[in-house]
């Protein structure tokens, strides 16, 4: 046996010991054979709170599509250093894929912080140059609430929401520098506390399109997918290039539960804040979203 080989070299084991259950033997027959294992084609990559976990749902039902183990598997922003064998390990093996009979099948995975990550695009191209890119956006004030909601549900957030929106700018100063200079820095404040930043979505998919054709990038407002799931669904399968297909019930999964409603002076500034912002997501993506149209009304 070649010395080099995966088994072999002690380093690789590592990112497996660190993980939780890593004694599980299914785990480690999954980083044993992790270089036998297929890539996704496609990555739901966010945002935060706005029905990602449905349209994963939605998709994990239908025939062709095979699921990562986990749904948030954060390889691209916090797991990074693991490794690609690691990510690999994730998904089913390869030969799955072409010695199946009928309709080829496609991976998927889904982590919501990689929308607003600075580093993921470009990571992210590198190891998935042909993959397709599912977005969706919410309107970023009930998306930044909803965000504030489960952040103090998971005890992160101590503050009030006016407090925690008043505090984001000191506790996200040089954040974004620290990341983009250290591969290895993971940001807690950026990933939890950043409910305005991760709203102003015309930045973030610009970003995305510097390493991503237009082609492979399919936009898609939550409200119209709670509203019309069927419909969008059935974009959504044509934009991957799948057999039409429903689940039998179309649930919205993974819905917050608010301790209080948001003040109505708090709601109106949140809108005056992401207005030039939405202005600036429609011209970017040549159609109006339905809270800029209510707010044009």
């Amino acid at each position: 046996m070649k010395r080099n080989h995966v088994l072999t070299r002690w380093w690789h084991w590592k990112p497996v010991r660190q993980t939780r259950r890593w004694a599980s033997p299914r785990l480690w027959y999954r980083y044993l054979t992790a270089r036998r294992r297929g890539l996704p084609g496609l990555v739901i990559v966010g945002a935060q709170k706005a029905g990602t976990t449905s349209l994963f749902g939605y998709l994990e039902g239908h025939p062709q599509c095979v699921p990562s183990v986990t749904k948030e598997i954060h390889y691209f922003d916090k797991n990074y250093g693991r490794g690609e064998y690691w990510y690999r390990m994730h998904f089913p093996p390869a030969s799955k894929f072409p010695a199946c009979t009928g309709p080829p099948l496609l991976s998927f995975e889904s982590s919501p912080y990689y929308m607003c990550e600075p580093r993921v695009p470009a990571r992210m191209r590198e190891l998935l140059p042909e993959a397709k890119l599912i977005f969706l956006l919410r309107n970023p004030v009930t998306r930044a609430y909803s965000h504030y909601q489960h952040s103090v549900l998971r005890r992160r957030e101590p503050l009030s929401f006016e407090d925690a929106l008043e505090a984001e700018q000191d506790r996200l100063a040089g954040e974004e520098g620290k990341m983009l200079a250290d591969p290895a820095y993971s940001s807690f404040p950026h990933q939890h506390f950043s409910y305005l930043l991760r709203g102003v979505y015309v930045d973030q998919l610009q970003r995305w399109q510097e390493h991503y054709s237009a082609s492979q990038m399919l936009v898609i407002e939550a409200e119209r997918m709670f509203k019309q799931p069927a419909d969008v669904f059935a974009e959504v399968l044509e934009f991957l290039e799948l057999e039409p297909w429903q689940p039998a019930t179309f649930k919205n999964l993974n819905s917050g539960r608010y301790q209080e409603p948001m003040q109505p002076a708090t709601r109106a500034k949140l809108e005056a804040y992401f207005a030039p912002h939405n202005r600036r997501l429609c011209e970017f993506l040549g159609w109006r979203t339905s809270w800029d149209m209510k707010r044009a009304a």
